[in-house]
């Protein structure tokens, strides 16, 4: 299966789960708590507010080499969007990838993930975990700091 029949597959519309592909085309899905859609749109209203430029996008799908991942908030620069605006998956990953952490995640999950959105084109993945401790990280390592959002803060709360 591909990300465009998952997208166009009624019985796939109003499930009460977050979905990916994963390399075999098998969707995994991922369940989520109150917590982690509070964090999720805490830091979408943050990027915005601090940024006011680009695209800011809940639930992002981003192909990869081990297929669709979906990223819980991402920031597309307007250059981006332009490219991938038409497409059901972004091909070159948004320019800031965020990950908020499940009880289903593990922290080899997270660091594969982080690894793919790099690969795809990111320029930083964030990390949040469940108590609101957002971690950055460039392609070359973590930082203390988001490189492109420097105002940005590394506790949310809630």
């Amino acid at each position: 299966m591909n990300w465009q029949e998952v997208c166009a597959d009624p019985n796939l519309q109003d499930l009460p789960y977050k979905i990916e592909l994963n390399q075999w085309g098998q969707i995994v899905m991922s369940p989520v708590k109150v917590y982690h859609s509070i964090l999720q749109w805490e830091i979408q209203r943050r990027i915005y507010d601090l940024l006011g430029r680009g695209k800011v996008v809940p639930e992002c799908a981003v192909r990869t080499r081990e297929g669709t991942k979906v990223a819980d908030v991402a920031w597309i620069s307007d250059y981006l969007f332009e490219k991938v605006r038409d497409e059901t998956e972004c091909s070159s990953a948004p320019e800031i990838c965020v990950e908020v952490v499940s009880a289903s995640n593990t922290k080899a999950e997270m660091q594969t993930k982080r690894d793919l959105y790099f690969e795809a084109g990111a320029k930083e993945v964030w990390i949040c975990d469940n108590n609101g401790i957002v971690e950055f990280y460039t392609v070359e390592g973590k930082s203390e700091c988001s490189q492109l959002l420097p105002g940005f803060p590394r506790k949310i709360e809630m």
